[in-house]
């Protein structure tokens, strides 16, 4: 399974899929560039012993396709040992300056605190926000620890704790320069004396408290667990993964839980804090929150994520929902493509998002009730589909259905009616809906329904998941 894309433009993604299996037509000055960035991250992050010395113009000399396949197999990605598109692409992408791989065997042994009453202090502060805002933020992510775990923190003013957090640039006399704006934002050593455990933020980042580049309090969380002896994570879902994940609600996955809880313990709280989880693909019980096709692709919508099958890529990409619109809630209810107007609408709760490619709409989000016309009884939909031919639009909650007109923009007379008595055999809920093909696909739970609308009669029964050929 493909655990990360870029976040690109829709289009553009796709495009970019064409040559993904060589290397992309570039000039010779540009594979130059491709050449030393493929050296320098399997250097930093995979360990990977050069000397110095500049890596063999054919790039698949055996030590380097080795680190490349250990790279890949990290990420999810096609384990090639070539570099590709998807391989170049997810090197480029701003992330931790932790090596994903340990520099030196550690054994079994796990670096970890040995008291569990810790100290931390901000040694200086970024301009780009408040002092309080910084505070803040530094303060929550330990929070996020502290939560799940025995682990306490207190913050000292003075002297020397055993977390220094300072925001630093460039050379800053720790064997590990930062490298200006993007790619690298910060880095954490393990637990120990000196440096051990400190956090430092590169200061030419522009570190802010939203969704804009960098969100300060999502990236001190995963340099904190560093500071208490994490590595990084391979689950796309986990705050340990290593690359830059923006999302609104930052919280610790089970995987985290799980690291963490592996080196110091259970929390003390009576009711053990779980996290969510990360969606698998292939799983048979698989249920999708909402399903849509997005400028004609279909993408799946579960928890805080996206799965989509992208017809260049033989994976299926999994990614955060944030990734391409990050004002959009997680635990999507419903969605729907209205392709005239190439918008998507996303509904949760009795309000919804509209969105054109990746731009969020002004205005948004918007009520049901104003917009559509639902009565004040209905408090959510369950599912949505715009049937491309009629521009009739069918909204599916609890047993029932409405059908709204798209270019009179109001409901049709006559509605609700009864989901079993127009879509036979298909039950009395729908989960999700969408069209493909001019077909309409209903989805209850794990199973889907090819339906024709003109004759009103199940065509297909499989698993909603065949999409992505489990």
């Amino acid at each position: 399974m493909k655990a990360s894309m870029p976040s690109l433009p829709l289009l553009l993604l796709l495009l970019w899929g064409v040559g993904s299996h060589g290397f992309p037509a570039t000039t010779s000055g540009a594979q130059e560039q491709d050449t030393e960035l493929v050296q320098k991250y399997l250097e930093n992050y995979y360990n990977l012993k050069s000397d110095g010395k500049q890596i063999p113009r054919q790039r698949n000399s055996s030590l380097v396709a080795e680190k490349l396949k250990q790279m890949q197999a990290f990420f999810g990605l096609k384990v090639t040992g070539k570099v590709d598109a998807d391989t170049l692409a997810l090197m480029r992408q701003p992330r931790c300056g932790v090596p994903d791989v340990a520099p030196y065997a550690l054994g079994e042994r796990t670096l970890r605190w040995e008291h569990t009453h810790l100290t931390y202090r901000i040694e200086n502060y970024t301009p780009d926000l408040s002092r309080a805002d910084v505070d803040s933020a530094i303060d929550r992510a330990f929070q996020l620890w502290s939560n799940v775990s025995p682990l306490t923190f207190t913050r000292v003013l003075e002297g020397q704790a055993d977390i220094m957090i300072s925001f630093v640039r460039g050379d800053h006399y720790d064997n590990s320069p930062f490298d200006g704006p993007d790619g690298i934002l910060a880095h954490a050593f393990p637990p120990g004396p000196n440096l051990g455990g400190d956090a430092h933020f590169d200061e030419d980042e522009s570190w802010t408290k939203d969704y804009r580049n960098y969100n300060l309090y999502r990236v001190a969380a995963h340099e904190l667990g560093h500071s208490l002896g994490l590595s990084h994570s391979t689950d796309i879902g986990a705050l340990m993964y290593p690359n830059y994940m923006y999302e609104d609600h930052v919280q610790l996955s089970q995987d985290d839980i799980n690291a963490i809880q592996a080196i110091y313990g259970p929390s003390p709280n009576p009711v053990q804090p779980t996290g969510p989880q990360t969606p698998q693909v292939c799983d048979s019980n698989l249920v999708f929150d909402a399903i849509s096709t997005v400028r004609g692709e279909l993408m799946f919508f579960k928890d805080r994520f996206y799965m989509r099958q992208n017809p260049f890529y033989p994976e299926v990409e999994l990614n955060f929902i944030s990734t391409f619109w990050p004002e959009l809630p997680s635990g999507l209810q419903a969605a729907y493509e209205f392709s005239e107007r190439d918008e998507i609408r996303f509904f949760k709760g009795n309000q919804y998002w509209a969105v054109q490619g990746q731009e969020m709409l002004y205005g948004y989000p918007k009520d049901i009730y104003q917009s559509f016309g639902f009565p004040q009884t209905v408090k959510n939909i369950d599912a949505a589909v715009s049937d491309e031919e009629t521009g009739k639009t069918y909204f599916f909650v609890a047993n029932k259905y409405w059908r709204y007109d798209e270019y009179k923009r109001s409901m049709d007379a006559g509605y609700p009616r009864a989901i079993a008595a127009d879509f036979p055999g298909i039950g009395h809920k729908v989960d999700a809906a969408f069209q493909k093909h001019g077909f309409l696909y209903i989805v209850h739970g794990t199973t889907q329904y090819q339906f024709d609308l003109r004759t009103q009669r199940i065509l297909s029964i499989d698993r909603v998941n065949s999409w992505f050929h489990c």
